[in-house]
């Protein structure tokens, strides 16, 4: 299957269409109300008579449509072969593009063929015939028979019926030639549905404002019980795959030179932390420079909605995920509301540009970190663990955002003083106090304080306190313990980077004076062990930073206390007093004015501003140092990984965020969704198909990081300006270390959602990993190799699949969820899932096919993924829509086979406009050709042809680098 035309897909929500009438969608997801009919239609043949009269032909049939105006092919298709029958019905039905408006003057023109073998590599021509979309509306019961017209004009090659597929009553017909292998037996030709007529292409495009392009299919299938079901599947590409990377390399480059800027804030320091800052700004402006010129080039381009895998390495083009699509199959069956399936194909988040010679993030992040150590010391720094470099980075985002509300909440405050408002300043008080407290304990951190004293002793001509005391003994042995140490330990004890079993001898000397030469002393004692690069200093008070943040608590008890009292004299004058008294009271006043509620208010809010204020100075210049410190030894190679953590993010955020969007548009009217999504949140399964051997084991690494990172990712549903498509685009704001991606709704149905979401609460999601390896590279990792990273994925993720299903359980009743056919248990389920995890079993794609079970079971949004997501994706998502039709819509056992190779048939489209391959950018090739996927099981290769293939590709490398 080529890239952008995988032939699966969806069946979008229009955002215009619901706007207008919201009540256009069922519980169970997007059924829209249909305006005018939409022209599709199945073929048959009869009587065909093969080249040869000693075989039955192997019939397909080719659709034109034809511009009568213009008097030009506007698109082409054609169906799948049905082989050795005289009397073919075929499955694949064909629906005109989206983008084609039919009128009854469009001309279609059937040209059948004799193809001699599936590959199509011969076929002959059978016979032709030409109808109007008018002679077929006009026809009775809309179902024409037509004479094929041989090459020499005559009318003997058999005869082809067009059917309109529609919505009616039951019809009975005989379909005992659609296979030999089935029995005589009636069927109904249309199907009759609960749900409403079929999509309305014309009036509701379906593209929206996030999804375009779409890709129609029509099939229809037998169920048990001799009846007819409609399938269609339709892919779309979706505009997030660029939007969402450009938005993200803003953000980057706001972030970075917002980095560069606190370090220039830092002020003097010593030469030695001068030289390692220049080099680190020298980096940083580096990677601005570099994100920069990719965000120019994406901004030139336009029209594209995907990148296609031939461009995978390309390194304007990676940050952006390859061939994201988003795909449905709605399946209408008698007497049924339809039902429909959503996936997410997309390639491996991965960081193809830079390859994968030295492994992917998670391998490359490891070793970071273990030599991390011997950066610090070769770089004279302090060696900080993820964990408090992440913490830093946590306390700088927190302040930027507590300050500003805080600023805010106050300026409230002052302003219901004015007015006299009781309720006013009861409630401004209230969230004043919760931020205060929120940004006072986030500051309460001996990360802070110890950060703090260590900027200090870097600034220039600083003295240890031992080169004080003792400046002969300046040059000992760094094992020389501070005299009076136990008394009074230094505020570096507890330093983070360093867990209780860390020796002395391993820790850092770090020189701050000016010549960089000389290193402090040690303390003793304390549960962790403190740097050398935080030594005692007599100028320095120790206290000052607890005493700062200590200040902020006080304002704000000052605050609080005047409000007190100024609600308690409110209250006391609206109570009935004796005359004598209000004559007294009077007096006092006259005597004693303090002034109004604001005046007396101004001063203690005033003072609590200006403390906050200092308090972010100090503590930004203190979290900067940190991310300094572990920015100076992470030069080069900490830097190189953040690319490429920059990178493998951006792809797995694009894809996230369209599996939302999707997932959000399809469950707007079910209420046990919306309760799901506020109370707990979505998973979000990713099924990935790489192998663990070669390069692909440093894409599913990368791809483990880039899932993983996806936690930090908040979602908020907002309330859009205008219902324009351009105010209806996902926004993604935040940092590195959190991100938070709003979706913008029409104010109709914005107003229909529960008020927590209205009000702008975060909504998470939790995503997952599970992989197995499917393709022959992966039976040389079985027999040969390592797949311990692929069982330790598994591992991990089912551990937080289970986790999120215990937490689902607590707060959402499990009747919210959708419900199946095949009533298995959610708890059945995962401990059959968590049994294939531990089992060592070879390509166990039970946990595949388990995951996505309970993915589905869970209302969450499914991904599947591969190297390029063609191929093997094609075959994985095939397979389980068959599957699905088998289990849940009773596909006859006799359809399924034809069912996926009806779905794999790479040029049965069943849209007429997409004969165009749009990975090759032209039309292909005219002959009527169709290329079948292998299925899985021919992908297990047997133990005589490995060793056969092993030994000619040993010969090739030879012979390729002798």
């Amino acid at each position: 299957m080529e890239d952008g035309a995988q032939q699966l897909g969806h069946c979008m929500v229009d955002m215009k269409e619901l706007n207008a009438d919201p009540e256009g969608l069922t519980a169970a997801g997007a059924v829209l109300k249909s305006k005018r009919p939409q022209v599709e239609f199945i073929l048959a043949c009869n009587d065909l008579v093969a080249s040869g009269s000693d075989r039955q032909p192997n019939a397909l049939v080719q659709v034109a449509v034809i511009d009568p105006h213009k008097q030009h092919l506007i698109s082409q298709t054609c169906t799948e072969i049905v082989e050795a029958n005289k009397d073919p019905l075929f499955l694949t039905g064909v629906t005109f593009p989206s983008e084609y408006h039919a009128s009854p003057e469009t001309l279609v023109k059937l040209t059948v063929y004799d193809a001699k073998d599936k590959n199509q590599e011969s076929s002959s021509f059978l016979g032709s015939a030409t109808f109007s979309v008018g002679e077929l509306l006009r026809a009775k019961d809309e179902r024409l028979t037509l004479s094929l017209r041989s090459s020499d004009g005559a009318c003997a090659a058999g005869a082809v019926v067009v059917s309109r597929l529609k919505m009616g009553e039951m019809q009975e017909v005989d379909v005992d030639h659609i296979t030999t292998d089935i029995p005589s037996h009636k069927c109904p030709l249309v199907c009759e549905s609960a749900s409403p007529a079929g999509i309305d292409h014309e009036n509701n495009p379906l593209t929206g404002p996030v999804f375009k392009n779409p890709i129609c299919k029509v099939y229809r299938f037998q169920t048990e019980d001799n009846k007819w079901m409609l399938v269609r599947e339709q892919m779309e590409e979706c505009t997030l795959s660029f939007s969402v990377p450009k938005q993200l390399l803003s953000l980057y480059i706001q972030e970075d030179m917002s980095r560069v800027q606190d370090l220039r804030e830092l002020g003097e320091l010593s030469p030695h932390w001068d030289n390692l800052r220049k080099e680190v700004m020298t980096r940083y402006g580096g990677i601005i420079s570099s994100y920069q010129e990719t965000f120019a080039e994406l901004d030139k381009i336009t029209g594209r909605s995907f990148k296609p895998s031939c461009c995978k390495a390309q390194k304007s083009l990676e940050f952006i995920p390859i061939n994201l699509h988003t795909q449905r199959m709605r399946v209408t069956c008698p007497k049924k509301t339809d039902a429909f399936y959503d996936i997410v194909t997309v390639g491996a988040p991965a960081a193809h540009f830079q390859g994968f010679k030295c492994g992917g993030l998670q391998r490359l992040l490891s070793r970071y970190e273990a030599e991390k150590k011997s950066f610090s010391t070769a770089y004279q720094c302090i060696y900080y663990s993820p964990q408090h470099t992440a913490e830093a980075q946590e306390v700088l985002s927190t302040m930027s955002l507590l300050q500003p509300l805080i600023t805010s909440l106050a300026d409230q405050l002052l302003q219901a003083a004015q007015e006299h408002s009781c309720p006013g300043l009861r409630e401004a008080l209230k969230n004043l106090s919760d931020k205060t407290e929120q940004f006072v304990h986030t500051l309460k951190d001996e990360l802070v304080k110890s950060a703090l004293l260590a900027l200090h002793a870097a600034r220039p001509g600083y003295v240890s306190k031992s080169q004080k005391q003792n400046p002969a003994q300046g040059g000992q042995h760094q094992g020389h313990v501070l005299q009076g140490s136990d008394q009074n330990p230094s505020p570096a004890q507890g330093l983070p980077g360093h867990s209780p079993a860390t020796s002395i001898t391993e820790d850092t000397a770090v020189c701050n004076n000016v010549d960089g030469s000389q290193s402090a002393a040690r303390g003793e004692g304390g549960p962790l062990k403190h740097q050398d690069s935080i030594p005692h200093h007599k100028e320095y008070d120790e206290e000052e930073w607890d005493r700062v943040w200590a200040n902020v608590a006080k304002c704000l008890n000052c605050v609080i206390a005047m409000v007190d009292k100024l609600l308690e004299e409110d209250s006391s004058k609206q109570e009935p007093v004796p005359e004598q008294q209000q004559q007294q009271l009077a007096d006092v006043i006259i005597s004693h004015n303090p002034g109004t509620w604001r005046e007396q208010l101004c001063p203690l809010v005033t003072r609590l501003k200006e403390c906050v204020m200092e308090v972010v100075e100090k503590a930004r210049r203190g979290m900067t140092f940190v991310l300094l410190q572990e920015a100076a030894c992470s030069i080069p190679q900490g830097f190189l990984l953040q690319q490429r953590r920059d990178v493998v993010f951006s792809q797995a955020l694009a894809a996230l965020a369209c599996g939302f969007v999707m997932r959000l548009y399809a469950g707007m009217q079910d209420q046990g969704f919306l309760r799901q999504l506020h109370l707990v949140g979505l998973v979000a399964q990713f099924e990935s198909l790489l192998s663990t051997y070669s390069e692909e084991i440093g894409m599913l690494e990368d791809m483990e990081v880039g899932i993983s990172d996806l936690q930090r990712v908040l979602f908020q549903i907002t309330e859009a300006q205008t219902d324009d498509f351009r105010d209806l685009q996902p926004l993604v704001c935040g940092r590195r270390d959190h991100f938070t991606v709003e979706v913008p709704l029409p104010r109709l149905v914005f107003q229909n959602l529960p008020v927590e979401i209205k009000e702008g609460k975060p909504l998470r999601v939790f995503p997952v990993l599970f992989n197995v390896g499917i393709n022959e590279q992966q039976t040389i990792a079985e027999r040969f190799g390592d797949i311990s990273l692929q069982e330790r994925i598994n591992q991990r993720n089912f551990e937080t699949l289970e986790a999120y299903y215990k937490s689902l359980s607590e707060k959402v009743p499990l009747e919210c969820l959708p419900s199946f056919q095949t009533q298995a248990d959610i708890k059945e389920l995962l401990e059959t899932l968590g049994q294939n995890v531990v089992t060592k079993k070879r390509k166990n794609v039970e946990i595949l096919w388990t995951a996505g079970a309970i993915c589905r079971r869970l209302n969450g949004i499914r991904f599947t993924s591969c190297k390029s997501a063609k191929d093997r994706t094609s075959m994985s998502v095939t397979l389980e829509q068959c599957a699905l039709l088998r289990d849940e819509h009773r596909l006859s056992k006799d359809f399924f086979i034809r069912a996926l190779d009806c779905m794999r048939s790479r040029l049965t489209q069943g849209d007429v406009g997409q004969w165009e391959d749009p990975e090759a950018g032209g039309p292909t090739d005219n002959k009527p050709a169709s290329r079948h996927f292998y299925p899985i099981a021919l992908l297990l290769v047997s133990s005589h042809l490995l060793v056969v293939w092993l030994i000619l590709s040993l010969v090739f490398l030879l012979a390729k680098y002798q």
